[in-house]
């Protein structure tokens, strides 16, 4: 009940429960704020996160506005919890009105986890009676999840020398082959380092301080000759999943930055990372994905074309230049172009979200709304058939592309020719050729975001490694780069994997290699490795 406007009261016992009565009011009006406040904040996450999927992009304004919302989520919930606690110990928690808590509803916990069962026996002898003799007439159970720390082992090989009694020959078993010769880690070992630099983004560096604290002392160099060693045993592996990339009948490409030391020079310089996706799920096919990375120094064609030599089909990719020369026809043998251009809309839909973001143009507007209902036809087909897809967007998606064409045309003949909203209508009309080309074939995308996703986990790496040491180790991340992002695309924990392979590709057949790819060892894996 609400005093504000009422005279306090004269006598102290009654202004005492007067005050108790207000502080109650606050605390409970404080947690309704702060409940509230937090509900405020998910529905701005949750429509964050569906601009992005109703726009089909990948904006980096939009990425980093849901990463600072998940944050602040993160500390609302943290507050809410600890004043829960507070309350709980001193008693005010009854204050809460009860229409802001929800009913809690608990997923079970994972059945493969193992389970370690605690019994806590009964008292025995009866607090009432003073009886030592009971019967059992049921049990209380509450799971709980815990967690316990990774750790160290050490591995003790002992191969016993036995003596032949009839003949004294000396007989042993041999020393199985281990992943560095003379070294001391194991494979499961070089795995962990491995994953956690190039998956997780955690340096040699912060791994070695991380080990320290568990009392095992690895120096920065050390695990660094360990990666060295690991790459070139890997090779042949990321060899094949390149070859197997390029065999697709399209294929994503794209490239980001990666600074690189340039002790000659005193400074860092600028080297490439390329990547190559062969994804052909969104059609329904079960071809297994893939990404292949390539290192390069600079941003030449040449290496556009390393990426790329022997493909044959559809390219997606940006409109780099050096793609170029991969669309004409081969001059040498006359023969047809190596690939056909298949352009991305994600770009040219981000050129004009840039100029209405900037000008709130109407007219910018209503172009992206055009596009956006591309994006949701495609994604209302996703994993359908080829043919299936290729008979919706002649119904639906090509006329939105002859209305959106006719604006922008028409647009373009009404605004200055110089303007900024010229420029991005001029990078969709100079293209159209190639962004209206998945029209016609159901094994092309309307986007070249395969491509950027597996970019992505590059950009998160840089942003911890601050550079590479050499142009060797931009090689080197690429072959690793290449394992990692090709398990994970195939939903296999890549250190599991990456565990069994380097325990055995020392003496496995090269010419039994594919073996060994994700997909082929997602089928049937060791015991141990999955353990």
């Amino acid at each position: 009940m609400s005093r504000g406007a009422a005279d306090l009261p004269k006598d102290p016992a009654e202004l005492r429960r007067f005050a108790s009565e207000l502080q109650r009011n606050l605390v409970a009006l404080e947690a309704e704020i702060q409940a509230k406040s937090l509900l405020v904040e998910k529905l701005k996450f949750q429509l964050a996160v569906l601009r992005r999927a109703r726009f089909g992009r990948s904006s980096e304004k939009l990425d980093a506005q849901i990463e600072q919302l998940e944050l602040l989520i993160g500390d609302l919930e943290e507050t809410e919890a600890e004043r829960s606690a507070l309350g709980d110990r001193s008693g005010r928690a009854s204050a809460m009105p009860p229409a802001t808590k929800k009913p809690s509803v608990r997923a079970p916990l994972p059945s493969h986890l193992p389970i370690e069962t605690v019994m806590h026996d009964a008292p025995c002898v009866c607090p009432a009676c003073g009886g030592t003799k009971f019967g059992r007439i049921g049990a209380d159970e509450r799971e709980v999840l815990e967690y316990v720390p990774a750790h160290f082992k050490r591995v003790l090989h002992v191969r016993p020398r036995m003596s032949c009694r009839a003949c004294e020959t000396i007989v042993q078993a041999p020393m199985p082959t281990l992943p560095i010769e003379k070294g001391r880690p194991g494979p499961a070992l070089l795995a962990h380092v491995i994953v956690a630099k190039y998956c997780d983004h955690l340096p040699l560096h912060r791994q070695s301080a991380i080990y320290a604290r568990e009392g095992v002392e690895i120096d920065r160099s050390v695990m660094a000759g360990w990666v060295g060693h690991m790459a070139a045993l890997l090779e042949p592996l990321a060899e094949r999943i390149a070859r197997h990339v390029r065999a697709g009948p399209a294929v994503h490409a794209d490239d980001t930055t990666v600074p690189v030391l340039d002790p000659g020079r005193g400074r860092t310089k600028t080297g490439r990372l390329w990547a190559a996706v062969r994804d052909e799920r969104p059609y329904g096919s079960t071809a297994p994905p893939a990404a292949f990375y390539l290192y390069s120094p600079d941003r030449g064609a040449v290496h556009a074309h390393t990426l790329l030599a022997g493909c044959k089909g559809h390219l997606h990719a940006d409109g780099y230049a050096g793609f170029g020369r991969l669309y004409e026809p081969d001059a040498s043998t006359g023969g047809p172009a190596p690939l056909i251009e298949v352009a991305c809309w994600a770009h040219a839909r981000r050129k004009l979200y840039d100029i209405h973001v900037a000008t709130q143009s109407p007219a910018a507007e209503k172009a992206l709304g055009l596009v956006r209902d591309l994006f949701a036809i495609e994604a209302d087909i996703r994993g359908r058939s080829p043919h299936e897809r290729v008979a919706v967007r002649q119904r639906r998606s090509a006329p939105l592309l002859a209305d959106l064409r006719t604006f922008l045309d028409a647009m373009l003949a009404r605004i200055s020719g110089k303007s900024e909203f010229a420029k991005a209508i001029r990078y969709a009309t100079s293209r159209w050729a190639a962004l209206t080309r998945f029209l016609d074939d159901g094994r092309l995308e309307i986007s070249n975001n395969a491509a950027e996703r597996a970019i992505r986990p590059l950009t998160l790496g840089r942003k911890n490694y601050l550079f590479a040491g050499s142009d060797a180790g931009g090689r080197r991340a690429a072959i690793l780069y290449t394992l990692i992002e090709t398990a994970r695309f195939n939903g296999i924990d890549p250190e599991a994997w990456l565990t069994d392979v380097i325990a055995r590709i020392a003496d496995h057949p090269i010419s039994k290699i594919d073996e060994m790819l994700p997909w082929a060892w997602a089928e049937n894996p060791p015991q141990t490795a999955a353990a």
